[in-house]
């Protein structure tokens, strides 16, 4: 029987219900092969175990037979194919617990193994997202958060959810995504759309009267 971790959630990968005129235009998780390879460095990590493996195998051969030094250095293979199982156990999680979602008026991110929180961002705070494709068709899109915004997630608890390497200006991300271009081309759209729409501020009448009249945003 298949259990929901969240299904407290009024509306799924969400904290709460959609404001009026507010839809949801995709939903998605991470692909969690690709995660585990791109995130978690997967093929590093058993090539470099692969690597003590040889070496102590080569190294051993000139005292002893290479079977005897093959057999000695499967230590590396054993320990390799533990560290590697760890791994995948962990991509696993973090596609699992991970919803991404695109509406007509931002992208929202609910990340988070442990200590599980939501990301709001508005396309009026995005001035940039670039596309990462790779061959499979999965891919990671960035998100550049305009300075006047004045939030910049820290790129330690939204790991892996982050632009790598990205650390001083950080970048919220939609990693390893299937089928990246086609919805790399409707938050494009979503994201024209709703900036192109001027929001109005309406304040009192006292304000109007003190000289603070409505203001147009954008």
């Amino acid at each position: 029987m298949s259990h929901d971790d969240f299904q407290t959630e009024p509306v799924r990968g969400l904290p709460e219900n959609l404001p009026e005129g507010e839809r949801i235009l995709w939903q998605g998780q991470p692909d969690w092969w690709a995660l585990t390879k791109e995130s978690l460095s997967f093929w590093w990590v058993a090539g470099y175990f692969f690597f003590l493996f040889a070496w102590r195998t080569i190294s051993g051969a000139a005292t002893e037979s290479w079977i005897d030094s093959a057999t000695a250095a499967s230590f590396f293979l054993v320990l390799g194919g533990f560290v590697c199982l760890l791994l995948i156990i962990m991509g696993l999680i973090q596609a699992k617990t991970t919803m991404y979602t695109v509406t007509n008026k931002r992208v929202a991110m609910r990340i988070g193994a442990a200590l599980t929180v939501t990301l709001n961002l508005p396309f009026r705070q995005v001035v940039n997202a670039s596309l990462g494709l790779r061959r499979d068709g999965t891919g990671t899109i960035a998100l550049e958060l305009t300075e006047e915004s004045g939030f910049r997630p820290s790129y330690l608890n939204t790991w892996p959810h982050v632009r790598p390497w990205k650390m001083k200006n950080t970048q919220p991300a939609l990693r390893c995504i299937p089928e990246a271009k086609k919805v790399a081309e409707i938050l494009s759209e979503a994201a024209a759309t709703a900036v192109s729409h001027p929001v109005v501020e309406v304040t009192s009448n006292t304000q109007h009267a003190a000289g603070h009249g409505p203001v147009a945003a954008e």
